[in-house]
């Protein structure tokens, strides 16, 4: 791992990244300042594409809301070796999804709420798929009979589709005024998340949690943190969820850490397989 800013400096060279202001973050952590916010994602990709150079991975952040987090002159030390070893072994043994949940998963739809359910959030109405469901039911059962029989019908899926994609686009992610690239000192993934400033993970405990997620969607989606907002996080896809199983699961566990994602979950299993980019948003 780079620790010398000159080094670090070398190595933007014909990047985005060269002749930015460079500096120290907090808990050992490299900030560069000044990044274009039109060109956040294409200055991340060429940090990205460095980390077997500098040994540091990267995500964007923001001072919008931080007045704090700026550049200091003097390196500020950060976890030893064995703490982020011992948070990175307590993350790989945690159950993140036995805590992320997504309160819609508790509730229960009754006689004359099924329209609102299943026109979604994205106005495509598609009651007449669940005329015949009994009920109440669970809302998450209604949601993937819905989803089951919208595969079968590609006319429909392709006018839902049309109406919900937006939200796997680089379009929809949002762009702070001030954009500032933080370079952590791991290259591992698990560990990365002892860095990472989210709202849904308000707790050490969550933080453990938080970090699994970012392993497990590594894994699994090829998923790489791009930004962190505070109350979003938005990543890069490399490996799409196909439309069935994978894409369902995928949208589950999107809404179980994005409570505040306002399509339902049947509309982001349509989107997921269409996009490559993931919008994570938890607010009060």
């Amino acid at each position: 791992m780079l620790n010398d800013l000159d080094q670090i400096e070398a190595a933007f060279a014909g990047t985005p990244l060269a002749g930015l202001p460079i500096g120290y973050g907090p808990s050992g952590t490299v900030l560069v300042a000044g990044v274009d916010p039109t060109g956040l994602h294409e200055a991340w990709q060429a940090a990205e594409a460095l980390v077997p150079a500098i040994g540091r991975r990267p995500v964007m952040v923001t001072d919008d809301f931080d007045g704090a987090l700026r550049i200091r002159p003097e390196p500020e030390p950060g976890p030893s070796e064995s703490e982020l070893r011992a948070f990175a072994e307590a993350a790989e043994s945690s159950e993140p999804w036995l805590v992320y949940h997504h309160y819609s998963e508790d509730e229960e739809v009754d006689d004359g709420e099924v329209e609102y359910y299943a026109r979604g959030v994205a106005g495509v109405d598609l009651t007449a798929l669940v005329s015949d469901v009994a009920l109440p039911t669970e809302r998450q059962a209604l949601e993937r009979t819905l989803y089951d029989r919208l595969l079968a019908d590609a006319d429909r899926y392709a006018r839902v589709l049309g109406s919900v994609r937006f939200v796997t686009q680089t379009d929809y992610w949002y762009r702070p005024n001030s954009v500032l690239l933080m370079l952590l000192p791991t290259s591992d993934v698990r560990s990365s998340g002892y860095w990472v400033d989210f709202f849904g993970a308000p707790t050490p405990q969550y933080q453990r949690r938080l970090a699994e997620v970012l392993a497990q969607w590594r894994h699994r989606w090829d998923a790489r943190l791009v930004a962190s907002w505070g109350t979003m996080l938005q990543f890069q896809v490399g490996r799409r969820p196909t439309p069935g199983e994978e894409a369902w699961t995928a949208a589950g566990q999107l809404k179980a850490l994005a409570p505040n994602l306002s399509l339902s979950r049947w509309e982001v299993a349509v989107a997921l397989p269409a996009g490559d980019a993931w919008f994570v948003h938890n607010r009060p």
